[in-house]
């Protein structure tokens, strides 16, 4: 198992994102055209002739990533291009890298040819005309190497590649079968299962809680919409947006979810905090709803409990269709202000899409893989850790991957989303109170905000 372990979705990212400010958008969305060069997907192939010169001439990329010991992976890329040097910055994570990379685009100085960015992040960036179409550099014959639904988060509606998937979070459950069996609990297959097995459990021992449902998590929040079915957020053109997260899905988790913090049977104390750490050391917590980056994570956070943990899909709405969402997870993009698109556009898909590459990251860094040979690789899915009861806990999240739908959409605020979710639906959880009244505010704020920025929302 892994000496440290830091997931693409990282715990100081999950926390800066939820306390994130707004961002303004209207004058960028003014400034919008639709047949930007970056972001035209009519724009002619680039050659092979023109590719290959390219890769021969002598250049500097930079490559803004927080990705840790990335070195090794550039290292192969420089290996295959020799006349290619790639300087490595690690410009912070989550406000910190968004902020220092919006202000360089602004500035027109400044910012990375290549850079780190998480799938949710992606319209933010796209609506501003701010990535660079892969797709004319080769990228989308490389479609078929990546997860189904990996690609929908990265490409769009007119066949422009935004991004190159890195890695996933296709959520799970890990549970504690010591906890499990002395109860006589079985693993729940739906979530009406789930909940009175929460209450089962915490009647029989009110110090332990079937799960925390962090009031401080939107990313699991969205994660949990997604398996649902929902659709919060859609975009059509650069400034019509649809904002649903009230509608009759989101209530329905609203109603199962608030009922269970009000009823007292989960807990709901904030992620990656030393109190959370603790409550997984001495068994406060029987699952934990999380993604496939959970359990290297957990492995390295909880040692005291080697051996008790197992994992299982989420529990399910539909139990003759599973289905499950994602947490995490980032991609390699191209920034439109760079100067060397080529040999940039060309290290965006060999760091991702080389095999040799990819698998470093998920043994080096211990990433979910989002290429398809990888999730089919037996070196990967046949790993027992020790930590797991021998469980093979990849095979587990690589089935589970399969069932991940690709119609998920995110908004082009995610920060402010996700700001919005704390204070709202968030608090509504820690304080036990109405989080379905919870998810009306929460849908007026960002309808508000969306329309400030100069979006026309639907139905407004």
């Amino acid at each position: 198992m892994p000496r440290s372990f830091v997931p693409t979705s990282s715990m100081s990212r999950r926390r800066f994102l939820a306390a994130t400010g707004a961002v303004s958008l209207g004058a960028a969305l003014a400034a919008c055209s639709g047949d930007s060069d970056s972001g035209s997907s009519s724009a002619e192939p680039v050659s092979q002739a023109d590719i290959d010169k390219a890769m021969k001439t002598p250049t500097e990329l930079t490559f803004w990533t927080w990705v840790p010991d990335i070195q090794q992976e550039v290292a192969l890329f420089e290996k295959k291009y020799p006349a290619i040097k790639v300087k490595v910055v690690n410009a912070g994570q989550g406000v910190a890298h968004y902020t220092k990379l919006r202000t360089a685009l602004k500035a027109g100085t400044g910012a990375p040819d290549m850079v780190q960015i998480e799938y949710q992040a992606i319209p933010t960036f796209t609506i501003t005309n701010s990535l660079l179409n892969l797709a004319p550099y080769g990228a989308t014959a490389l479609k078929d190497q990546f997860v189904d639904w990996t690609w929908g988060q990265v490409s769009g509606p007119g066949g422009e590649v935004w991004a190159i998937p890195q890695d996933t979070g296709p959520m799970g459950m890990l549970y504690r079968k010591d906890i499990f069996d002395k109860h006589g609990i079985q693993v729940p297959e739906t979530w009406e299962e789930f909940a009175v097995a929460a209450r089962k459990l915490h009647k029989a021992d009110p110090d332990v809680y079937l799960t925390n449902l962090a009031a401080n998590a939107p990313a699991a929040w969205h994660g949990v919409l997604w398996q649902a079915g929902a659709k919060p957020y859609a975009t059509s053109g650069k400034s019509n947006l649809s904002i649903s997260v009230d509608d009759a899905v989101s209530k329905k988790l609203g109603e199962y979810w608030g009922g269970l913090a009000k009823e007292g049977v989960i807990s709901t104390d904030p992620d990656f905090t030393d109190p959370w750490y603790a409550g997984f050391n001495k068994g406060k917590y029987a699952t934990w709803l999380t993604a496939a980056w959970g359990p290297s994570f957990l492995s390295g956070s909880a040692k005291s409990t080697s051996g008790k943990w197992r994992a299982a899909p989420l529990p399910q709405w539909d139990a003759a269709k599973p289905v499950s969402g994602n947490w995490g997870g980032s991609t390699t993009a191209v920034t439109a202000a760079t100067k060397n698109k080529i040999a940039a556009a060309q290290f965006a898909q060999f760091i991702n899409s080389d095999p040799a590459s990819a698998k470093m990251f998920a043994t080096k860094q211990f990433f979910f893989p989002a290429t398809k040979d990888l999730l089919a690789d037996a070196s990967f899915t046949g790993s027992a850790p020790e930590f797991y009861g021998g469980q093979k806990v990849n095979q587990i999240f690589a089935d589970i991957s399969e069932t991940v739908s690709p119609e998920f959409q995110w908004p082009p605020f995610y920060d402010q989303a996700a700001t919005d979710w704390t204070e709202t639906v968030g608090k509504s959880l820690a304080d036990k109170s109405d989080t379905v009244a919870a998810l009306g505010t929460w849908q007026s704020r960002l309808t508000a905000y969306a329309k400030k920025q100069g979006f026309t929302v639907e139905g407004t």
